[in-house]
C-alpha cells in the first residue's frame, strides 16, 4: 500500500470516529501530496511523497518554535500533536549515533581533513541515507559533520 493510499485509508477512519486533530492533519497532508503532483504532473514516487512529509513536519518544527517563543503553548501543543501525527507514516529517523557513524565512515573514505571538505561529505553523507531509506535531519548531519572535521 502506497503512502498516498495509507493517507486516504486513515483519513475514511478518523472522519468515520470523529477524531478532529487526526482528521485536519491527514487532510492538510493530503492536501500537500495533491498539490506536489499536480506542480510535477504525475503520480508521486515514494521517496518524493515522504520528501513532501518532511517539509510539513519541518514546517511544524518551526510553527513550534515560533509559538513557544511568542507566548502561545496551546497552539504549540497542537503543531506538536500534528508532527507526531505526520511521522507515523515516515521511517524512523536515524539516531544521532548513527548519523555519526555514518558521517566518520565517509570522512575516512573521502580523506577529507578540514571544513574546506565539508560539502564533499555532507553530499556523501546525505546519500547514503537516502539510498539506505533512513529519514535524517539535514541540520543534524551539518553539525556533526562541522564538529568532526574540526
Amino acid at each position: 500500500m502506497t503512502l498516498s493510499e495509507k493517507i486516504n485509508q486513515d483519513l475514511t477512519t478518523a472522519l468515520k470516529a470523529r477524531d478532529e486533530l487526526r482528521l485536519s492533519t491527514l487532510r492538510m497532508v493530503k492536501a500537500a501530496l495533491k498539490n506536489r503532483e499536480i506542480e510535477h504532473r504525475r503520480p508521486l514516487e515514494e521517496a518524493e511523497a515522504q520528501q513532501v512529509l518532511s517539509t510539513l513536519i519541518k514546517q511544524r518544527e518551526d510553527a513550534m518554535t515560533q509559538f513557544q517563543a511568542g507566548g502561545r503553548p496551546e497552539l504549540a501543543a497542537k503543531e506538536k500533536a500534528e508532527k507526531e501525527l505526520i511521522e507515523a507514516y515516515l521511517p524512523q529517523a536515524a539516531s544521532p549515533e548513527t548519523v555519526e557513524a555514518t558521517v566518520r565512515a565517509v570522512i575516512a573514505e573521502t580523506g577529507a581533513s578540514s571544513v574546506k571538505d565539508m560539502g564533499t561529505v555532507m553530499k556523501a553523507s546525505m546519500a547514503r541515507f537516502q539510498a539506505a531509506g533512513e529519514r535524517v535531519d539535514g541540520k543534524l548531519v551539518s553539525e556533526t559533520v562541522k564538529r568532526l572535521l574540526q
